[in-house]
């Protein structure tokens, strides 16, 4: 079996597209309720967050866009892959998330999906999207880095 369950925080999934597309304000780490199937596919690092955010309704915090790809030994048990899946947080943390998903600018994303011990959780953020020029620039600092980094390792060398 392909089982990717190893160690205390596994890391299953990651958007890494958030990370270029938004600025990540603060993060919440939050539990998932899953199916049987669905927990066995997570498992095995069946699941996609590229298109996948999350909303807050009637005062619970909703993921949609994650795919989960269905159980292979699932048959009738399992579940469709882009449904609408609750978060389980404190509600504390639920209210500090409605309060940034009213202002402009601010989306609430999934950064990662990992195991803790023997549950899944989720990694969600508030994040503000980012501007062509902002990515722009991002690119040029890490392009700079990266040439200081290359000059360094060439001075040491010689």
């Amino acid at each position: 079996m392909n089982d990717v369950a190893k160690g205390p925080n596994k890391v299953l999934a990651q958007n890494r597209k958030a990370w270029h597309d938004y600025f990540i304000e603060e993060a919440f780490e939050a539990g998932i309720a899953l199916f049987g199937t669905e927990v066995k596919s997570v498992r095995q690092g069946m699941v996609n967050l590229k298109e996948s955010y999350a909303s807050v309704q009637n005062g619970e915090v909703i993921v949609k866009g994650m795919h989960i790809s269905p159980y292979e030994k699932g048959n009738v048990f399992n579940k469709d892959p882009l449904r609408e899946r609750k978060l389980l947080m404190h509600k504390s943390e639920i209210n500090k998330l409605i309060g940034a998903s009213r202002e402009k600018g601010y989306a609430l994303v999934l950064l990662q999906v990992y195991l803790k011990g023997s549950l899944v959780k989720v990694e969600i953020a508030i994040a503000k999207g980012k501007k062509n020029y902002d990515r722009r620039e991002d690119i040029a600092q890490r392009d700079a880095k990266r040439d200081v980094e290359r000059a360094l390792r060439e001075r040491n060398k010689g």
